[in-house]
């Protein structure tokens, strides 16, 4: 099924719509899912280097970007649910996922749930500790940053990408997209979802062994991977690609790297299975 050439339509679910663009067509859909806090535009690079080859859809989930904030009740669950409810009314065909950091736990939900829908999962830049939660006297100060979100929600998340998901190396133009984006994140959200952040170590245990995928992994060492709680939990096998030299976001500070890592990922996915014609149309 060929896709339509930079289609922009909205789908609706849960008193939100989901805005998504459609790029490029072959017989591979890439369903690019940005993280938290950011949008479908920070795929850029990749739409216009995959499009050529491949069907390419990127998505805003609710609340970001330009889709609707109007949800009363914000899930990382929910976020899985509208990723379905975009590939069973577009009739995506042969999906491979590709999530970044949040948009990876996301598919993964996604993956366990509809498996029949996807047949390849790429993360970037997550899974570095999977389903292992963050030490007991971490607790404290846990409380205090949901606290302090509470109290000061931009300057919060502005200290957390300037702590955790930046370097001092990184270009001050990507710093300064990233912490704008975080500081004008939709509060209400980013309220909501941080405890099923910091929960989600439970999420992975639970569902990691029941991808019946392989995972392939894109990670950024500015962060080591821990790999022993990937031989434990992925059921399906994983393996992974390094990056050094960038930040959390790779695809803004060197994204023709990160391209050719993801076409890597990409076709050992497509050479592993069987296409089906008519796979996942009613």
């Amino acid at each position: 099924m060929a896709l339509n050439t930079c289609a922009m339509r909205k789908i609706e679910r849960d008193d939100a719509n989901i805005d998504y663009e459609i790029s490029g067509s072959g017989e591979f859909t890439l369903l690019f899912v940005h993280g938290s806090y950011i949008d479908q535009s920070y795929w850029e690079t990749q739409v216009d280097y995959f499009s050529n080859s491949y069907s390419v859809v990127t998505i805003d989930l609710p609340g970001h970007g330009k889709s609707g904030h109007d949800r009363k009740h914000w899930s990382v669950q929910g976020f899985a649910l509208d990723l379905v409810e975009v590939i069973e009314q577009l009739k995506l065909k042969n999906v491979i996922l590709i999530g970044h950091s949040l948009g990876a736990n996301v598919n993964l939900i996604a993956a366990t749930y509809a498996p029949s829908l996807i047949i390849g999962f790429i993360s970037i830049d997550n899974f570095k500790n999977a389903a292992t939660p963050l030490p007991a006297h971490y607790d404290d100060h846990i409380k205090q940053i949901l606290q302090q979100l509470k109290n000061d929600f931009a300057g919060t998340n502005e200290q957390y990408v300037r702590l955790g998901l930046i370097t001092e190396n990184t270009p001050a133009q990507i710093c300064e997209q990233v912490i704008g984006d975080y500081r004008t994140a939709h509060r209400p959200m980013g309220i909501e979802l941080m405890p099923e952040f910091f929960k989600m170590s439970e999420l992975e245990r639970e569902l990691l062994p029941l991808m019946k995928f392989k995972i392939h992994l894109i990670n950024v060492d500015y962060l080591p991977v821990n790999e022993q709680p990937l031989k434990l939990h992925a059921a399906y096998g994983y393996d992974v690609q390094h990056m050094d030299g960038t930040c959390h976001f790779p695809m803004l500070e060197n994204p023709d790297r990160l391209n050719s890592l993801l076409r890597n990922a990409i076709e050992k996915v497509t050479k592993s299975i069987i296409v089906w014609p008519h796979q996942h149309q009613n």
